[in-house]
């Protein structure tokens, strides 16, 4: 077990396009998912990319635990997931500000970002199989932050009014209540 650094908005690995991984099955791309886990575990967080951990790689992780879901909402669970070599693909042009974004890279700060509503993933998993997910509301924005993370973009790149960027303690109790509750239904 590896509880790995987080590298912070500003850093230069941020912002480059992260490598492909040429062998999914290989021990050392193994050995990096079970640390980003362990990170995310330490954490309480729910995603996390290779490019957050220094390592400009194009693979991450993410789950959605039972009790990371707010009181209320009619998001569900989502199972540990492994993503290699990921491609995303909107399934429509619309976009929402679906709430609240956060970043383990920019602690502290959270930021309105319009995402697509839905959205179609294809990746490889560790075994070297082939994954497809479709998704909405909260999952598809999770899978959206995360896949920016492999292109070097962070979410302030992708706010409308950089002027809704602020810190949490600023937000209190609203920031675990979506603005658009209908779109947390997967």
């Amino acid at each position: 077990m590896a509880i790995l650094n987080i590298a912070l908005m500003g850093n230069e690995g941020l912002k480059r396009v992260a490598d492909p991984i040429d062998d999914p099955q290989a021990p050392e791309i193994a050995k990096l998912a079970d640390d980003m886990r362990d990170t995310l575990e330490n954490i309480a967080s729910t995603g996390i990319a290779a490019p957050q951990v220094f390592v400009s790689k194009r693979i991450f992780v993410y789950r959605l635990p039972e009790h990371l879901i707010p009181s209320g909402s009619k998001m569900k669970p989502i199972p540990w997931r492994v993503l290699i070599n990921p491609v995303l693909k909107p399934l429509s042009d619309e976009k929402r500000p679906v709430g609240f974004e956060k970043c383990l890279s920019i602690p502290g700060l959270h930021g309105e970002v319009p995402r697509f509503t839905r959205v179609s993933v294809t990746a490889q998993q560790l075994d070297g199989s082939s994954i497809e997910i479709t998704a909405s509301g909260y999952h598809a924005r999770l899978l959206q932050h995360e896949y920016d993370h492999l292109d070097g973009i962070l979410y302030p790149q992708r706010m409308t009014n950089i002027s809704d960027l602020a810190y949490n303690s600023e937000l209190g109790d609203r920031f675990y209540i979506p603005r658009y509750p209908a779109l947390f239904v997967e």
